[in-house]
C-alpha cells in the first residue's frame, strides 16, 4: 500500500475512535446534569474532532482516486463516448437489432483513424526495421492451438448466476469488489486495505477454488440481481469451429496472430538467406468469446492486433541500433518497485538494461521502439507507463515481459505487450508436427565437442514393436540427453527401462539390446539451435480508444454560451486532415475551392469541402470535433487562409501555394510554427463570430 494512504487511513481510524470516546464523554456529561458551559465546550470539542475527520476522509479519497474524481472520469468518458458514437467513430455492431455484447462496428471517421494508425506502424516496424510481413488465415486447425497450449489453457475462470445463468468473469468480479471497497468505504482498517491490494496483486495466480472461496468470504453475488453464483469453472474463451463439410477436422478462430509466423519460421528463414536476426510481422484480426465484454473498445470479442515476432539467437540478444533509444527516458514500472507499493518513475533504458531490469538490448530495443511509436500517434508520454510482469503473471518459459500500459478513464490498461518467449513457441511447433524449425550457425573453424549418441536397434525394435517401430524409433532419437542419460542409467543397472511414446500415448518397455547411448566427441562444422523469440503485440482498438481519450478536450465558443468538443489528432492520424469552405455560396469561391481540392487529392491529402450555407464559425467547430487539423477557408480569388484547430491561428496563402503547404505540415516535414512564422498573418475577425 501506498505510504501516504496508509498513513491516513491509520490516521482516520484514530479519528474515528476520538470522535466515539468524546461522544460518549458528551452524553456522560448530560446524564450527570453538568453544567451547560462545559458540555458546549464538550461538543464543540466534538465538532471540530468530526471537521478534522472530514478533512482527512477528502485527504484520502484524493490519495485513492475515489469520489469526485471517479465520478469527474466516468462524466469525462461518457462525454468521449457521446461524441464518438454521435460522429461515427464507432457504433455498437447489429444496432437495429439492439446489438450483442463486445462488437462494435468502425464509421468512415474510425475507419480513417485505425487505417492511418495501422499505415504508420508498418511504417515504423515494418519497414523501417526491414521486418517481412506475411497474412495468415484465421480459421486455424486444432492442432496448431493444440502445440501452442491454447486448447488446453486458453481459459478464464467463469462464474453462473444460478438462477438466471448469466456468465460473468469471476476474478472480475472480485477485482470489482476489491476496487469498490478501497475507494469508497473509507473506514476499512489499514489491514483490511493491505489485505484488498494483496488480491489485486495476485488476482492472475488465484486457482479456481482459491477464487471462488474468496467470493464466498465477501459474500458477493450475481451484480444484477444479487443472486448466488456458481462455484468458479474454467471457460475456454476461443470460438471453435469445423473446417469441411464433414465436421471432422475441428478448428478454432485464432485468438492471435502469432502462430501463423511460428509455423512459417522454416520457410521465412530461407527466405531471409538463413541468416538471423530476422523479424515477421502480421495485421490481422483475432477473436475471443470473452465471457463478460466490457469497457467499450478494450474488450471485444473481434478485434485487430499487430504483432512482430522477432527471432534471434539465444546466446546473442544484443541490438545493433540499441544505442539509438538507450539514453530515452520514460516512466518505467520494475517488478521490485510494484511489490514495494512504490509509483512508476522515469529510467533511462539504457541505465535499465545495463542494471538487469530490463532483461536484454533487443527487449529493450523494442520497449524503446514502442514508445515512440505510441507517443507519435499522440498518446500523452505522462500516462503511459511500461510495467514488467511479476513472477506469477508470467509464463514459466518467459525470460521477461513488460506492458506498455495507457492511463484512461478506467485506469491503467495494457495496450501493448513486449516479450521475451525464449524458444518455447518454436520447440512445442518442432516437437508436435516433427518439422525441426530451428537455426545454424557456421563455424570458421570445425569444433570438437562432446555429443550425445543415440543410436535405435531397429531389428529388436521391429521384432518387439512390429508396425509401431517407427513410433518408438523417432520417440527414442527425440530424447534430450536428461531422459537419454536416466534410460542409460536405468539400463545398464536393471537391463529394462520404462518409456513413454507420446504418439503411441502410453509406456513401452526398453530392453538393453534395444538402443545404444553413449556419448563421443565428434567435429562440428556448425551450431544448430532453437532461436529466441522477443514479441511485442499491439492491441490495435485499445491503443486507438485512448488515443481517443487522450486526443479529446472542450473549449467555449467565442460567444461564451456553449462547450465545444475539440479532438487534438496529429496530422498523423487524424481521419480528415483538410477540410476546404468557400466563405459564401458564390460561384467563383465554390470555383476556387474545387480547384484546391483537386490539388489536394494529387497530393493525396484526405479532406472534405463543406459548401452549406451554414456560417463558418459552425463549420469550424463541426471539423475540430473530427479532428480535423487544417481549415483553408476561400474568402477572394486569389488568396485563401489557413487556419489551425488548437490554436485557431490563421495564415494566408496564395490558391496555388494552399495544398503544398498543407501537405508538408501532414507529412512532417514543417511544422505549423515554420508556416505562421513564413506567411502573413489573419485575423478572423468576424470570421469566427459563431464558433
Amino acid at each position: 500500500m501506498d505510504a501516504s494512504e496508509e498513513i491516513l487511513r491509520k490516521t482516520l481510524a484514530e479519528k474515528q475512535s476520538a470522535i466515539e470516546a468524546h461522544g460518549n464523554a458528551v452524553r456522560a456529561l448530560k446524564a450527570a446534569g453538568a453544567a451547560k458551559p462545559e458540555i458546549d465546550a464538550a461538543i464543540e470539542s466534538l465538532n471540530g474532532l468530526k471537521l478534522e475527520k472530514t478533512s482527512i476522509e477528502r485527504q484520502l479519497q484524493a490519495a485513492i482516486g475515489g469520489g469526485d474524481s471517479s465520478l469527474n472520469r466516468e462524466a469525462f468518458r461518457q462525454a468521449v463516448v457521446n461524441t464518438l458514437e454521435r460522429r461515427l467513430f464507432y457504433i455498437p455492431s447489429f444496432k437495429i437489432y439492439r446489438g450483442v455484447a463486445g462488437l462494435y462496428d468502425y464509421g468512415p471517421p474510425g475507419c480513417a483513424v485505425k487505417s492511418n494508425v495501422l499505415a504508420f506502424w508498418r511504417q515504423h516496424f515494418v519497414l523501417e526495421e526491414n521486418m517481412l510481413e506475411v497474412d495468415c488465415p484465421c480459421v486455424t486447425p486444432e492442432v496448431v492451438l493444440k502445440a501452442s497450449g491454447h486448447v488446453d489453457k486458453f481459459t478464464d475462470l467463469m462464474v453462473k448466476d444460478e438462477k438466471t445463468g448469466t456468465c460473468y468473469r469471476a476474478d472480475h468480479l472480485l477485482k470489482d469488489f476489491c476496487n469498490e471497497k478501497l475507494q469508497k468505504d473509507l473506514s476499512i482498517s489499514t489491514e483490511k486495505a493491505a489485505e484488498l491490494k494483496h488480491i489485486l496483486a495476485v488476482l492472475d495466480d488465484l486457482s479456481a477454488e482459491e477464487l471462488g472461496a474468496k467470493l464466498k468470504e465477501y459474500g458477493i453475488t450475481a451484480p444484477d440481481t444479487k443472486n448466488p453464483l456458481s462455484d468458479p469453472y474454467p471457460f475456454n474463451l476461443m470460438f471453435q469451429t469445423s473446417i469441411g463439410p464433414s465436421g471432422l477436422s475441428p478448428g478454432y478462430m485464432r485468438p492471435e496472430t502469432a502462430q501463423g509466423i511460428f509455423v512459417n519460421f522454416k520457410d521465412l528463414y530461407y527466405y531471409n538467406g538463413n541468416k538471423l536476426p530476422f523479424a515477421a510481422a502480421q495485421i490481422g484480426q483475432a477473436f475471443r468469446n470473452e465471457i463478460s465484454p466490457r469497457q467499450g473498445l478494450l474488450r471485444v470479442r473481434e478485434f485487430t492486433l499487430a504483432e512482430i515476432e522477432h527471432f534471434v539467437d539465444p546466446e546473442n540478444k544484443f541490438h545493433p541500433k540499441f544505442s539509438e533509444v538507450a539514453n530515452w527516458e520514460f516512466l518505467m514500472f520494475p517488478r521490485e518497485e510494484q511489490m514495494s507499493g512504490h509509483s512508476a518513475k522515469k529510467i533511462p533504458l539504457g541505465e535499465a538494461v545495463s542494471r538487469g531490469i530490463v532483461n536484454n538490448e533487443t527487449l529493450g530495443y523494442f520497449i524503446g521502439r514502442v514508445y515512440l511509436f505510441l507517443t507519435r500517434l499522440g498518446i500523452d508520454k505522462d500516462r503511459l507507463r511500461f510495467r514488467q510482469h511479476l513472477a506469477n503473471e508470467m509464463a514459466h518459459y518467459a525470460a521477461d515481459c513488460w506492458d506498455a500500459e495507457i492511463e484512461c478513464s478506467y485506469g491503467w490498461i495494457e495496450c501493448v505487450g513486449i516479450a521475451d518467449r525464449s524458444a518455447y513457441d518454436l520447440r512445442a511447433h518442432s516437437e508436435k508436427s516433427g518439422v525441426p524449425l530451428v537455426a545454424q550457425e557456421k563455424f570458421p573453424e570445425p569444433r570438437e565437442v562432446e555429443k550425445l549418441v543415440i543410436n535405435p536397434v531397429k531389428k529388436e525394435l521391429g521384432l518387439a514393436f512390429k508396425g509401431n517401430q517407427k513410433m518408438v524409433v523417432e520417440a527414442l532419437e527425440a530424447m534430450n540427453e536428461k531422459e537419454a542419460l536416466e534410460m542409460k542409467a536405468a539400463l545398464e543397472s536393471k537391463g529394462v527401462s520404462e518409456f513413454n511414446v507420446c504418439t503411441l500415448g502410453k509406456n513401452v518397455t526398453i530392453k538393453k539390446n534395444m538402443v545404444a547411448i553413449s556419448k563421443e566427441i565428434k567435429k562440428e562444422h556448425q551450431r544448430v539451435f532453437t532461436p529466441s523469440v522477443i514479441e511485442p503485440s499491439f492491441g490495435i482498438g485499445r491503443i486507438i480508444f485512448c488515443l481517443f481519450e487522450h486526443s479529446f478536450y472542450t473549449r467555449l465558443s467565442k460567444a461564451g454560451d456553449e462547450q465545444l468538443n475539440v479532438f487534438r489528432f496529429p496530422p498523423l492520424v487524424a481521419p480528415i486532415k483538410c477540410t476546404v469552405f468557400p466563405l459564401v455560396q458564390q460561384q467563383h469561391y465554390e470555383e476556387v475551392a474545387k480547384v484546391i481540392s483537386q490539388s489536394l487529392t494529387t497530393a493525396g491529402i484526405s479532406h472534405k469541402i463543406d459548401i452549406t450555407g451554414t456560417s463558418i464559425g459552425k463549420r469550424y467547430a463541426r471539423t475540430d470535433e473530427l479532428g480535423v487539423p487544417f481549415a483553408i477557408t476561400v474568402d477572394s480569388t486569389s488568396s485563401v487562409t489557413i487556419r489551425e484547430r488548437d490554436s485557431k491561428d490563421q495564415v494566408r496563402v496564395s490558391v496555388e501555394e494552399a495544398a503544398s503547404v498543407v501537405k508538408e505540415v501532414t507529412d512532417g516535414r514543417r511544422t505549423w510554427a515554420d508556416v505562421w512564422s513564413t506567411f502573413p498573418h489573419h485575423s478572423s475577425g468576424s470570421v469566427e463570430a459563431d464558433e
